[in-house]
């Protein structure tokens, strides 16, 4: 019998598509399902950006383009990131990916081989993990502690630091938590990286999606030209997941590299998608504050709802759209409590360990839903623990 590769067997998926499935299925049944599973804006795209989308169409702009990315998005990111993080990246630096994934999946590719290390946060968005499970690497997992409200600590991360270690990989605003890391938390984990030669990944595709305070990037050491790596991307604050987009500053030895991949694995990423990037990024920018002031009322919505549950207590998230209360008082496991509410209140969220070991006892909510449907799901939560 054919065998699958031992890396095909290492890589794994996310558990939110199939806490999905299995709701989709119920509401098959005819049960009714309220959706928090999912991390994804409940907006739709911007007009503007749109129209960008299908005048580029209507303009024919439907053929391949450089691997790299369109010249003209490519400048556009670079103003993007003089803006946002106070360097401006060589146009070399500056990368188009079709989505954020690629960008993390590459990067890890270009540095890490079998048998280093790769220290993240857990819990954390899984991918990391798969990523370095696929090229041999031990994963080394920094936890993220609720007296520490979620933030990776640079005291653990010196802890795991070996000889072995090649890769910090940072998220922040963090998924699934919510939380934001500090401006010297960062520096600190950009001047450990300095020190022990490490590389340092940041994905910060919530940068503009913070609540009261600011984002800060660990990339700001070194501009992205030695060894860290900055990715963004458009799927989250402009509402543009199913348009698959985001970019990646890399230094310049390994971004020619990354073109390498990217013309081996997907040629390149859309023209028509990548001139509504454009628009994105120049264009109107009102939508962003509009949507976070939405979000922020929602997060206050199901922070209070969430604490007058028996048994749940939950911090008010920094930033992104997901809440990640604590449920271990009420005598169950993360999955045990996720299937309870899924089967029993009719409300699908994921288990904490769906982010990792470090996730046990929590359970992740994505909020990014109607205030009914907030209030609804609260109530069907109290209910179902009566």
């Amino acid at each position: 019998m054919v065998q699958l590769s031992k890396g095909a067997n290492r890589i794994y998926g996310e558990a939110a598509f199939e806490v999905l499935a299995k709701a989709q299925e119920l509401e098959g049944q005819g049960k009714s399902i309220l959706h928090f599973e999912i991390g994804e804006p409940d907006m739709e795209t911007p007009r503007n950006i749109a129209h960008a989308g299908i005048q580029a169409i209507q303009n024919k702009k439907t053929h391949y383009v450089p691997s790299i990315g369109l010249m003209g998005l490519r400048k556009a990111v670079q103003d993007e990131v003089e803006k946002t993080r106070g360097y401006r990246p060589n146009l070399g630096q500056v990368i188009i990916t079709p989505g954020l994934k690629p960008g993390i999946f590459f990067s890890m590719l270009a540095v890490v081989n079998q048998g280093d290390e790769v220290i993240y946060q857990d819990p954390g968005y899984p991918t990391y993990g798969s990523v370095a499970s696929f090229l041999g690497a031990k994963s080394v997992k920094v936890p993220l502690l609720e007296e520490n409200e979620f933030r990776m600590n640079p005291d653990d991360i010196i802890d795991r630091i070996t000889k072995k270690t090649k890769l910090i990989v940072v998220n922040s605003p963090q998924n699934p938590t919510g939380s934001v890391m500090t401006k010297s938390e960062l520096g600190d984990i950009a001047e450990l990286a300095e020190e022990h030669d490490i590389f340092v990944i940041s994905d910060e595709i919530y940068s503009k999606m913070t609540y009261d305070t600011n984002h800060y990037t660990p990339t700001t050491r070194d501009g992205a030209k030695e060894r860290t790596v900055l990715l963004d991307g458009f799927s989250k604050y402009y509402a543009m997941t199913g348009w698959r987009l985001g970019y990646m500053i890399a230094p310049l030895k390994m971004a020619e590299k990354l073109n390498d991949f990217l013309v081996s694995a997907v040629s390149c990423t859309a023209a028509f998608t990548q001139w509504a990037g454009i628009e994105a990024l120049t264009g109107d920018q009102s939508f962003i504050p509009k949507m976070m002031a939405r979000f922020k009322e929602k997060r206050d919505k199901i922070v209070k709802g969430l604490n007058s549950i028996p048994g749940f207590t939950c911090l008010a998230p920094k930033g992104a759209f997901y809440a990640f209360p604590n449920i271990k008082k009420t005598g169950m496991g993360s999955q045990e409590c996720a299937d309870h509410l899924l089967y029993k209140a009719g409300v699908a969220t994921l288990p904490g360990t769906a982010f990792g070991p470090y996730g046990e006892g929590y359970l992740r909510f994505s909020y990014a839903t109607t205030l009914e449907n907030i209030d609804a799901a609260i109530k069907r939560i109290q209910e179902s623990f009566e």
